[in-house]
């Protein structure tokens, strides 16, 4: 594991790496940036969260399922707008990115956020694609499923996530930002520490159990882990808030944040692992392929190695 650290320590925009296995943190490091246990910036890494408190809002039956339409939630929206496709978009299609609705990610993202209302803007823009077909990557789509979850459980995403996500896995989950409406952003900004990342993915690695507590339904999670779509961007396949891919002949999934933030899990070594890098300034495309890179290439050898 050394060589992985040494070649992590090149990655100029490389905040910090976080090797664990079987749960245990076996190896750390911070290169820049705040201590391990101090929230930052986890940019989408967030929509694999909100997903995590969409399984478990179903699971307690407080939303029906993915099948459930979002119009319901929105009819002071659905009765001003044109298009009648908005009727058959699920909760489904915000997770997988199939809903068809109005990009707001990339070019998109700051005439968005710059709206009085972030929901008018999404569900009164003309549709660009037919529900549950082209997945169109966009943060709105996980704010339309923060917005559901505020309904749904009678209070905030930020409240739901501390009562049944932070404090079950003993972790810090400050307040972030919000729309014009209250409605927490869904999709961005959150902010976790390294460390609580790799609490996070170790949730997911052992399919919703910390400890002797369930936290997320076992069965959503499986769900989530399943390809139902392609990233026309990247190519990789993608499920309920989580991508799905292969390194090394070794199958993975992993949440993914702008600029760097990565949580890695590849089932069959028992390895997570966590990156956070700088967020500001340009999509550095170069830095992203060397942190996927350094997982092929250094991580995942090592762990094979120390299994003999």
């Amino acid at each position: 594991m050394q060589q992985a650290f040494e070649r992590a320590a090149q990655l100029t925009r490389l905040h910090a790496l976080i090797v664990a296995r079987d749960g245990d943190i076996q190896a750390e490091r911070r290169f820049s940036g705040p201590p391990l246990d101090v929230p930052v910036n986890v940019k989408s890494v967030s929509k694999s969260i909100v997903s995590a408190l969409v399984g478990i809002a179903i699971g307690e039956g407080k939303l029906h399922g993915v099948e459930q339409a979002i119009a319901p939630f929105f009819p002071e929206l659905r009765r001003r707008t044109a298009d009648p496709r908005l009727a058959r978009v699920s909760i489904g299609d915000l997770l997988t990115m199939r809903s068809g609705l109005v990009r707001t990610s990339g070019e998109g993202y700051g005439p968005w956020v710059r709206s009085r209302s972030w929901i008018g803007h999404i569900l009164l823009s003309p549709m660009i694609a037919e529900p549950g077909e082209l997945m169109i990557y966009s943060t709105g789509n996980s704010h339309l499923l923060s917005a559901i979850l505020t309904r749904a459980t009678r209070s905030d995403t930020h409240r739901f996530a501390q009562e049944k996500l932070a404090r079950p896995l003993g972790i810090e989950l400050p307040r972030w930002e919000r729309d014009p409406e209250g409605i927490y952003l869904g999709g961005n900004q959150m902010r976790l520490s390294p460390r609580a990342l790799v609490r996070f993915g170790e949730l997911y690695r052992n399919e919703g159990r910390h400890g002797a507590r369930q936290v997320v339904p076992a069965w959503w999670v499986r769900e989530s882990l399943v390809p139902r779509t392609r990233s026309v961007f990247s190519g990789q396949l993608y499920g309920y808030g989580w991508f799905l891919a292969e390194l090394a002949s070794r199958p993975l999934f992993y949440a993914w944040g702008y600029g760097g933030q990565f949580i890695f899990v590849v089932p069959s070594l028992a390895l997570t692992v966590v990156t956070t890098s700088e967020t500001s300034g340009p999509r550095d495309m170069e830095h992203l392929l060397a942190v996927q890179a350094l997982l092929r290439d250094y991580v995942i050898p090592a762990a094979v190695a120390a299994d003999g």
